[in-house]
């Protein structure tokens, strides 16, 4: 396993997370902020209602090559007006394609999807803008490569909810024993549930060996908290999971997606049902191309495939286990944590 369990372990990518201010705001928009030059980058939307921007200048039959940045947000499609505030600070440094023959004159193609979180803090009107999308930018910017990845109710994670649970932001990364990384970086925002109402187990724990049982009374007592919120909060809201997969593997644009693909089979394993018509699951894959896979042919990318789906359902995990209650005017939410103590 890498360093920091998370996606900042692929060498060069950088994360961060800014929030939409105010009393009734409970939003806000995370970066994966990519080296200088860009990255290979797909995406694999299966949601029946997506919100997103520039995914088709990730498909391998056109012309966009790389990518400098991908944004996470909340806000629905409103949130999207984040990554103007991306594609700016981008632009300020010169960095997308170059278009002129002046190096200052590039376009920044700036890949994004948003999460259904509008109305959760109270103020309808209070979401992510492109001053949100520069903060998360010069977050992700001023951080060290490598460094730890905040976790839980921030950035794109802030007003996140899976199914009757708080929602949130999580990362996992693993070590292949080529010696290629490969790392995820989830936003938990589901119409289905992460977890077994028969047994209180995250469900992406059953994939990571024999999971503890929460105790009988403890069960008992988490579902009675949840069909007391059920009646206050009312229908379950529209929602979203989004994920960014990386890898230091050299994968061409074909690879990339087909990993973004397979990643969503991490999201299955932990999240039930999932790609639902009110969800909008969004994957996105980038590859550094720092590593040469050891072996050629399939066998190596199908490791790097079976892992991405792998630190997918980790993600999810960990954002369930950090993620923090919140009672606000658009409902009430409980941690996984607080129902049934358990990290």
């Amino acid at each position: 396993m890498a360093s920091n369990d998370a996606l900042t372990d692929v060498t060069g990518l950088r994360v961060g997370h800014a929030r939409v201010a105010g009393d009734g705001a409970l939003s806000g928009t995370t970066v994966v902020l990519a080296p200088e030059g860009g990255v290979v980058a797909a995406v694999d939307v299966r949601g029946g209602g997506p919100a997103t921007r520039e995914t088709d200048a990730l498909d391998p039959r056109n012309f966009v090559q790389r990518v400098e940045a991908i944004v996470l947000t909340g806000g629905s499609a409103f949130g999207l007006d984040s990554a103007s505030g991306v594609a700016a600070w981008l632009e300020e440094r010169g960095r997308g394609i170059r278009v002129g023959a002046d190096p200052a004159q590039v376009v920044p193609v700036v890949p994004a999807a948003g999460i259904f979180d509008l109305g959760r803090g109270g103020d309808w009107r209070a979401r992510p803008d492109a001053a949100t999308g520069r903060a998360a930018v010069e977050a992700a910017a001023g951080t060290e490569s490598g460094a730890p990845v905040v976790e839980g109710s921030v950035g794109a994670g802030t007003g996140a909810v899976a199914g009757q649970f708080k929602g949130g932001v999580g990362t996992a990364s693993t070590l292949l024993d080529s010696g290629v990384t490969v790392a995820a970086l989830v936003v938990v925002n589901a119409a289905g549930s992460a977890v077994d109402p028969l047994t209180g187990v995250l469900y992406g724990r059953y994939f990571s060996g024999r999971p503890e049982y929460p105790a009988a009374e403890v069960h008992e007592a988490a579902r009675r908290r949840l069909a007391e919120l059920r009646e206050l909060n009312g229908p379950a809201p529209l929602n979203t999971t989004l994920a960014v997969v990386a890898t230091d593997a050299e994968l061409s644009r074909a690879q990339a997606q087909k990993l973004a693909g397979t990643a969503h089979d991490g999201i299955a394993r932990a999240v039930r049902p999932v790609h639902l018509l009110n969800d909008g699951d969004t994957v996105f894959a980038l590859s550094t191309g720092l590593r040469t896979l050891r072996e050629k042919g399939q066998d190596a990318l199908n490791e790097v495939l079976a892992a991405g789906a792998d630190v997918v359902t980790r993600a999810i995990v960990s954002a369930m286990c950090a993620a923090e209650s919140t009672d606000r005017p658009g409902g009430a939410f409980p941690s996984y944590r607080d129902l049934y103590g358990l990290d």
